[in-house]
């Protein structure tokens, strides 16, 4: 009998410009905290000072009072599944999807608020008596008129809402989505995976709104199985002391009290929940610094500023662009290459250049900027982009290009 194992040789996996809806490229001063670490206890002094800080930097970023401001172990789906574990079988819920991840928030909900008699129909795809799912078609916004149809009818205990949608990448109405849930006292939940660290706007100026997930590999950049920030408010923390919730790991409270948050205040120790990774400590501690020091506001600028480039440059080039975020573009190919964008997308990412594709119909292709704001940053996508298009046929004027590029950096620099 051959006892010999099977040694497979190690991965190298090459740098990678993610220029798609995130992952973006993580920053290296992030990197550098995450390597330079020391295997550490997770109760060590400094990883203890870095989830203290963490959480006050937390609540500036998302502009909170919130006590319940904290970072969920795991992807972005973690937050989510966080936030979302509050809604109970039976629980009545109104949820509007107008792409992809929303969809899948919307199925996670159903699942969630699903009964034992429905899951059995479907357990993998239910369908609760108790959701109503208000379908917005793609490339198109949530907007407050809908948001208040739909509550005005159903009156739930709960709804949902994505802020930035990336699957189509629109921004939904936040305002009139908060506005909406305190007319009909509803509890206003918000996916807010795409627009945290991107957009600045502080979460206590929607009061209709008692829970929020985001997300470590977006807006915040840092290591992809870090933290993903949430924040509850008291009601919403109410809620779950009184109903609790089926989770223990994704538990609000109990995820609360390992950040050293019990009873609705900051305490110098927490209890055990979960063991902390000194390493994702550290590389999140990092990311947020870094939002902080650039501040909101101004990050907020920068990447409004150079999506309106790419926007340019890509229309420039024959495209039409359906999306509204700061930092992804959305668009349509020219005629001549309609129905080719997998081929496109995929012929990019053979040259390390990673764009990708709605993941719903119409096929469309997405350009994001993620960590990418800087001249040369964009002239390299643009560039990239315009050399893939060229290759399959397209009949591209780069000189028009470039000077959609010259005359909004040169502006620039001569405003600065």
């Amino acid at each position: 009998m051959d006892n010999t194992s099977i040694v497979f040789p190690p991965l190298e996996i090459p740098e990678t410009l993610a220029a798609g809806p995130g992952p973006g490229n993580t920053d290296p001063r992030v990197l550098d905290r995450f390597t330079q670490t020391g295997l550490a206890d997770h109760m060590q002094a400094d990883v203890l000072r870095g989830m203290i800080e963490c959480k006050v930097m937390l609540r500036e970023i998302w502009g909170t009072s919130n006590v319940y401001t904290y970072g969920v172990g795991g992807t972005g789906f973690s937050g989510l599944d966080c936030m979302l574990s509050a809604i109970l079988p039976g629980d009545s819920v109104v949820a509007f999807v107008n792409g992809t991840f929303s969809g899948l928030d919307g199925l996670a909900i159903r699942m969630k608020a699903a009964t034992r008699a429905e899951l059995k129909i479907n357990a993998l795809d239910p369908k609760p008596s108790s959701v109503t799912i208000v379908e917005v078609p793609h490339g198109q916004s949530v907007t407050g008129e809908i948001v208040e149809n739909a509550l005005a009818e159903h009156k739930p205990k709960w709804a949902f809402m994505a802020h930035w949608e990336t699957g189509s990448g629109r921004v939904n109405d936040l305002r009139g989505f908060s506005d909406a849930c305190e007319k009909y006292d509803a509890l206003g939940l918000v996916d807010a995976v795409s627009s945290l660290g991107i957009a600045d706007f502080s979460i206590d100026d929607y009061p209709g709104i008692v829970g929020w997930a985001s997300c470590p590999q977006k807006g915040v950049l840092c290591l992809p199985l870090t933290y993903a920030p949430v924040s509850f408010t008291e009601r919403y923390i109410d809620e779950v002391r009184e109903n609790g919730c089926h989770t223990y790991v994704h538990n609000p409270i109990l995820e609360a009290r390992h950040w050293g948050i019990i009873d609705g205040e900051d305490v110098e120790k927490g209890t055990y929940h979960r063991t902390h990774s000194g390493y994702a400590v550290a590389a999140f501690h990092e990311a947020l610094r870094i939002i902080l020091q650039i501040g909101k506001p101004q990050r907020a600028k920068d990447y409004a500023f150079h999506e309106k480039v790419l926007r340019e440059a890509v229309e420039a080039m024959g495209c039409e662009v359906t999306s509204d975020m700061t930092s992804l573009v959305v668009l349509n190919l020219p005629d001549s290459l309609a129905g080719r964008e997998m081929e496109l997308v995929q012929g990019c990412r053979a040259e390390g250049f990673g764009i990708w594709p709605t993941l719903s119909e119409p096929v469309q292709i997405r350009i994001g900027i993620l960590n990418q704001l800087s001249e040369s940053a964009i002239t390299d996508i643009v560039e990239r982009f315009a050399a893939a298009m060229t290759e399959m046929g397209a009949d591209i004027d780069l000189s028009q290009v470039h000077h959609v590029l010259k005359r909004h950096y040169e502006s620039d620099m001569v405003s600065k």
